[in-house]
């Protein structure tokens, strides 16, 4: 993972915290547990940082529900 990788993660799991009034380290083990990270966020950021937040937002909230979990 590229240093601008790891901060555009952070930063999204800082957003999603934010606006769902939680903790960072439980998004962060939702994002982890579910794959999120590794099977959405690292390998698509070439487009994903390109996107606004919020849509960024909706994308993971339905990765995380389709493999049974919420944010």
């Amino acid at each position: 993972m590229t240093r601008e990788t790891a901060e555009f993660v952070i930063y999204m799991i800082n957003e999603i915290a934010n606006a769902n009034e939680e903790a960072p380290s439980k998004i962060y083990k939702v994002l982890e547990s579910t794959g999120c990270i590794r099977d959405y966020l690292v390998p698509f950021y070439d487009v994903l940082h390109t996107m606004s937040s919020e849509s960024i937002m909706n994308d993971i909230k339905e990765f995380v529900e389709s493999r049974g979990a919420k944010i």
